[in-house]
Formats: structure tokens, sequence, C-alpha cells
């Protein structure tokens, strides 16, 4: 599946639960832009609940599926951080993802064994438990870029970045001006050829991490 420069995820962490012979499944989701920040919502949630048996989970960031992480932690290999991860991935929208999101799923053991179709099954429902009444926002994909112009062509350039309504990162007005901006990245290219077109105004792509804003 193709994908544009939108993206759906999280407003607010949402929980769910789900029950099975004993065994309770707390879910907790979190919108996340970082492997850091998912690994930092994991620690604290270990360190909320200490007794319980497992914390598994699944994250998954960026807008194709190649950038994401699962953990079955202790459960029996594919019973529990895959079926939160294709959960996440059932939410998908024709065109737009939905990621940047984080579910862990902590169980508190009820004495029974469920097997590993009851684990898939039960880790699949709290997940979806807790993605099933949560708040979303539509977010788009952005580029940095560098332009870089003498002060005659201060006006020329301030009237695009004006008529385009881009976001200024940082600036930078002495010997040489320089602008570092933030563009939607389908815009990017007609954008970018604007400023490339004014005499003396160069444009330089900045490797920057995957960018996000609100829609």
């Amino acid at each position: 599946m193709l994908f544009d420069d939108t993206f759906q995820t999280l407003t607010q962490a949402t929980e769910g639960q789900f029950r099975d012979r004993g065994s309770r499944f707390l879910a907790f989701a979190y919108p996340i832009c970082t492997e850091t920040e998912a690994k930092n919502r994991l620690d604290t949630l270990r360190h909320e609940h200490p007794k319980a048996n497992h914390h598994c989970y699944a994250y998954r960031l960026g807008l194709d599926k190649n950038q994401y992480r699962v953990s079955d932690d202790g459960e029996p290999s594919g019973s529990a951080g895959r079926p939160i991860l294709n959960t996440i991935y059932g939410q998908d929208q024709p065109g737009k993802p939905f990621t940047d999101v984080l579910v862990v799923v902590v169980r508190y053991f009820g004495g029974t064994l469920l097997g590993v179709p009851g684990l898939i099954n039960a880790y699949k429902m709290a997940t979806a438990d807790a993605l099933a009444n949560a708040q979303r926002e539509t977010r788009t994909v952005n580029e940095q870029y560098q332009i870089s112009f003498g002060f005659e062509q201060m006006n020329a350039v301030m009237r695009i970045v004006k008529e385009s309504g881009v976001k200024i990162l940082n600036q930078s007005f002495d010997t040489q001006c320089t602008l570092v901006m933030e563009i939607r990245k389908t815009a990017a290219v007609s954008l970018t050829e604007r400023f490339s077109n004014l005499p003396g105004v160069s444009v330089e792509w900045i490797d920057a991490p995957f960018s996000r804003n609100g829609g």
C-alpha cells in the first residue's frame, strides 16, 4: 500500500483490557515519535506494574512498515508482540497509515494456561479495546530545507514564505541570510523550485529526522 504524506496517530494515551480464565490483560496505548520515547513509556509501566508477569509490546514509527519493534517478554514466541503489532496495522485507512503508536499489554497471570491461540486472541483483544474509542488526529510528513540568499533577495524570499505559509525553524541575517524551514513533503518540490528560480538563492535539503505536524 502506498501512502502520501499524511497519517493518523493518537492524540493522547488510552487504555483497554481483556480477561480470560483469570488472567488480566491491561493495554496501554501511547502516541510516540521516537524509539527513546517508547522505551521510557515501557520503563514507566514496568515501574507501575512490578508484579505483572509480562509486559509485552509493539510499536510502529514512520509511514511504511519497516520501523517497528515487538516483544513477547517471556510469552511463547509470536503469541503477544506480533498480535499487538498486527492489530495496530489493522487500523490503517486507505492512503493513511496509523502509526507513531506504542501499545503495551501488561498481563497478570490467573493460574490457567491459555495456550498460544488463547494468548494471541487475548493480546489482540486487549489492544483492540484500547484503540477502539481512542481519539486520533491526522498529521503531515514534512521535510526540512535551508534557504541561503543575499539581502537583495530578502523581499522576494519572504514573499514566498508568506504566501506558502511554511514554518520557519531557524533564521540568521548575517553576511549571508539563511532560513531553515519545514515544508510539507508533497509541496516540497514545487516550493523549493520557486526559491531556486530566484537569482542568488540556494536551497539545501537537510537530512532531518522524520518530522510531523498536526493537520
